[in-house]
């Protein structure tokens, strides 16, 4: 077993920080090279409370490792596209992920460890103020 990493992540100008999830090691291998990583979250179309970032054609190049439709609060998901765009989803409450097409499942890569209390924050000020910025950083 890969032992966990710990990334920091700013969003909304809020702090947190993840661990590494060692169930999908492709996945977080793949996603580290990428880091330090900036993007935009919007607040989830179909699936709860959650934010996103879309992600349109991009690939990772990882396929399903440990895919789930339904993500705990802190847990952030990435899915590889196929019936929908491709995408990374963080839940800061009860969510389903799923898309106009119906259910997905994506592969859970990261968890918020840190400034979890924050995470209803931050999905409130992307659902009312719209996009925010986004950047992981390694520790």
């Amino acid at each position: 077993m890969t032992p966990s990493k710990r990334i920091h992540i700013t969003a909304g100008g809020l702090h947190f920080v993840a661990e590494t999830h060692p169930d999908a090691p492709l996945t977080v291998a793949a996603f580290e090279k990428l880091l330090p990583y900036r993007q935009k979250l919007i607040h989830v179309r179909w699936s709860g409370e959650g934010v996103w970032v879309p992600l349109g054609e991009f690939q990772l190049g990882v396929g399903f490792e440990n895919h789930t439709s339904h993500p705990s609060v802190g847990d952030i998901l990435f899915y590889p596209g196929g019936y929908s765009e491709t995408e990374i989803i963080l839940a800061y409450g009860a969510c389903s992920f799923s898309s106009k097409l119906g259910q997905l499942a994506g592969n859970h890569f990261l968890t918020i460890t840190e400034g979890r209390e924050q995470l209803r924050a931050l999905g409130t000020k992307v659902l009312w103020e719209g996009a925010q910025d986004v950047l992981f950083e390694p520790e």
